[in-house]
């Protein structure tokens, strides 16, 4: 199988989206790697190492629903839907983007939850083989079906990621996802705000913590032009010097590599 050089999410040519994918371009605008060649597409291309991927691109597209296309795999798309959104507090993004623009300076990484109601775990496994053999993918290191597939070099894909940097990013998520009965694309982002001020940018019952993830950032739904498909910003909080978490290390050395 092919290297995987870019992860597209795929949203349908309409006002709406159009809308969405403008307002995502505001909120990544001081994002460095962030490239806007095209009206139509967002593509986020990996700093670091040099000539690591996948990129991931978000992109209108002639498609009746969103999705997201591997480019080495041209048999996988991941659909949204899956089942109805559950009631929740949301907020547009054009509303969160004033709120915090100019203060988003990476994307720590992009993912989908797939909802485990439509797939089985055939599939999830089938899945999860089929980008393994096509990227640096590793297992999440306490155990959670939330394997994370890191940017890396042609070499690093052949052997191994020993390489621990600042800018292996974005890497993209997948969650096999036993509650939610839809889809959710989830991103989180690098912010300059501290865990107060986020507190305090986005109380609830807009902004949550997610159990177990309190100490790292603040979670803000946001609303979907598209049925059946949740959207969740992870917005992190500011940390000083980087992380083993940041460089990837966490996931390499203590997960391992999924072939």
């Amino acid at each position: 199988m092919d290297r995987l050089a870019e992860i597209v999410f795929r949203i349908p040519d309409s006002p709406s989206s159009k809308q969405f994918l403008g307002d995502l371009k505001e909120l990544l605008a001081d994002v460095t790697y962030a490239s806007n060649g095209s009206p139509d597409s967002l593509t986020l291309t990996p700093p670091a190492p040099l000539a690591a991927r996948p990129a991931t691109t978000f992109q209108l597209a002639d498609v009746p629903t969103p999705e997201i296309v591997f480019d080495a795999c041209g048999d996988i798309r991941l659909p949204g839907g899956g089942g109805p959104a559950p009631h929740r507090d949301r907020m547009k993004l054009a509303d969160l983007t004033r709120r915090i623009a100019g203060s988003v300076t990476r994307v720590d990484h992009t993912g989908v939850n797939l909802p485990a109601r439509s797939l089985s775990t055939t599939d999830w496994a089938d899945l999860v083989r089929t980008l393994a053999a096509a990227a640096t993918m590793y297992r999440y290191p306490t155990g959670e079906q939330w394997p994370f597939l890191l940017p890396s070099t042609e070499a690093e894909l052949a052997t191994d990621i020993r390489d621990f940097v600042v800018g292996r990013e974005p890497r993209f998520e997948l969650v096999y996802d036993p509650w939610c009965p839809c889809t959710t694309w989830q991103f989180a982002l690098w912010t300059t705000f501290t865990r107060t001020e986020l507190e305090n940018l986005f109380p609830a019952p807009v902004g949550i913590a997610l159990p177990g993830l309190e100490e790292i950032f603040r979670t803000v739904y946001v609303e979907s032009p598209w049925p059946d498909l949740e959207i969740r910003l992870d917005l992190c909080f500011r940390v000083d010097g980087p992380s083993d978490w940041e460089t990837g290390q966490w996931l390499v050395t203590e997960g391992g590599r999924i072939r």
